[in-house]
């Protein structure tokens, strides 16, 4: 039974779709007037593990994630550059695909609509919610009346209309009828894009666009909305009031936010200065190494990030590859198992799988489930020391290697290391030359053969002399 934690709810709850084998999710997108950086990974890497997820297990999923290609940061950015505003987000669109690319993010099927695209289905909602008596205009802007949904406005923020009003950040204008009424449409400034609209050029507020998105590609209401902490309020609360009162429906029926990325204790932001941008991380380290890295923390929780936590993962994940790979030889060489540590390893596979599906039907639980399938790689390396043979063992061996890259690279999107070619070398290569250090060792030219197992480290493939062969992995 698959449970996700509800922000709304405030708890656990059982997912239930609102179509059979079917569910709809709507997760907010970058606003593109820069590169991004790794909080904005980390969203789009945890929800499209929601995705995999939900298709390893049976589901079609209808998936939106949007870009915002209008907005007050975009319209000063292309303004310092003297530029239009569409190739500024033609830039940092172009740049979101090359980044996000390296980290294995699943497009198939995938809709990213443009905000720019949809300012009809905008300015529908807007008027909707005019003739409803939920907002009003002021001058050429329009403004959402919170008061006339004060009954359920902030809980979603878990906070009281007072509390809203004290403590949160709202922006000032003396056209507002009360402080935390929000912006629907402003009207069209000297310099900005701007459309027509009934109440003059303008151009949406940020809120209105995804309402107008996720009715548009999902209908009034579709099961999974999720984004980061820092759009509970006031980004999706509003999101909640002008769908709701302008659209009808239930919108969003379970919502899902990940926690922040922190800097030596501090969440990242760019006001502070200390973030890190995407293509700057995939300098020094793999794309999978960073979506391990990020997998590897409960998507509500928050994670310190740092070279030396990525280093963690990635040599993890080496473990995983090498255990793989040493899995696969055996196969190739002959079945390799039999008694006892076949048992055991049939036992540990059948284990492994029902609790890293236990741990993912428990909220998204990804850190658990990595953690299964180190439990099973532990017991797979002590099964690959039996040298004993039998024709069964090796159909647990082909079972248990389909079961880590299935699981690894399917669910979790994390590529594994598993090819015996690097290159232009090949198997058949490189054991030709580990066969003329063996014979370098019995002449004891220990200088040549260090100089050799050095060089192959070099390139990537690691070797260990046992008793009987030396073997490598990559």
């Amino acid at each position: 039974m698959l449970k996700i934690y509800n922000t709304l709810k405030g708890e656990l709850e059982e997912f239930k779709p609102l179509k059979e084998n079917e569910v709809s999710i709507y997760v907010c997108g970058p606003t593109v007037y820069n590169y991004i950086h790794i909080g904005n990974a980390r969203p789009a890497i945890f929800f499209d593990t929601v995705k995999r997820y939900f298709q390893y297990i049976g589901y079609k999923v209808n998936y939106v994630q949007n870009f915002t290609d209008v907005d007050d940061k975009m319209i000063k950015k292309a303004n310092e550059e003297g530029v239009e505003l569409k190739e500024i987000a033609d830039k940092y669109i172009k740049a979101y695909f090359e980044d996000t690319s390296k980290i294995n993010l699943k497009e198939k099927g995938m809709i990213r609509p443009k905000a720019t695209e949809h300012i009809g289905d905008m300015i529908k909602i807007i008027k909707n919610l005019i003739n409803k008596g939920y907002a009003y205009e002021a001058d050429g802007d329009v403004y959402f009346n919170v008061n006339s949904y004060k009954n359920e406005y902030g809980k979603l923020s878990k906070q009281s209309i007072e509390e809203l009003k004290s403590g949160a950040r709202i922006e000032v204008s003396e056209l507002k009828k009360d402080p935390l009424d929000f912006t629907l449409w402003k009207r069209a400034k000297e310099g900005e894009p701007s459309w027509d609209s009934p109440w003059g050029k303008g151009r949406p507020g940020w809120h209105i666009e995804c309402s107008a998105m996720s009715n548009r590609y999902l209908g009034e209401s579709f099961d999974i909305h999720g984004g980061g902490q820092d759009l509970i309020f006031p980004h999706h609360e509003n999101e909640i009031a002008q769908s709701k009162c302008g659209v009808g429906g239930e919108f969003a029926r379970y919502w899902m936010h990940n926690g922040y990325i922190n800097i030596k204790g501090e969440k990242m932001s760019k006001s502070k200065g200390n973030f890190f941008l995407l293509r700057d991380i995939l300098k020094d380290f793999e794309g999978r190494v960073i979506r391990f890295f990020i997998l590897g923390s409960h998507y509500r929780k928050p994670i310190d990030f740092s070279d030396i936590e990525l280093n963690q993962s990635k040599s993890g994940l080496e473990r995983i590859d090498n255990a793989v790979l040493r899995a696969m030889e055996r196969v190739k060489e002959s079945p390799v198992l039999d008694g006892e540590g076949l048992n055991q390893l049939k036992q540990s596979l059948i284990l492994s799988n029902e609790k890293f599906n236990r741990c993912m039907e428990d909220d998204f639980n990804t850190a658990g489930a990595i953690g299964s399938v180190f439990e099973f790689i532990k017991d797979l390396n002590l099964a690959l020391e039996n040298e004993k043979i039998s024709p069964e063992g090796f159909d647990v061996l082909k079972e248990s290697v389909d079961y880590i890259v299935k699981v690894m690279e399917e669910v979790l999107g994390v590529k594994l290391k598993i090819e015996t070619q690097i290159g232009d070398l090949t198997s058949e290569l490189i054991e030709f030359i580990l066969e003329l250090r063996r014979e370098a060792r019995e002449k004891k030219d220990w200088s040549f053969s260090d100089k050799v197992r050095d060089k192959l480290l070099d390139l990537g493939i690691k070797i260990k002399d046992g008793k009987e062969k030396t073997t490598w992995t990559v």
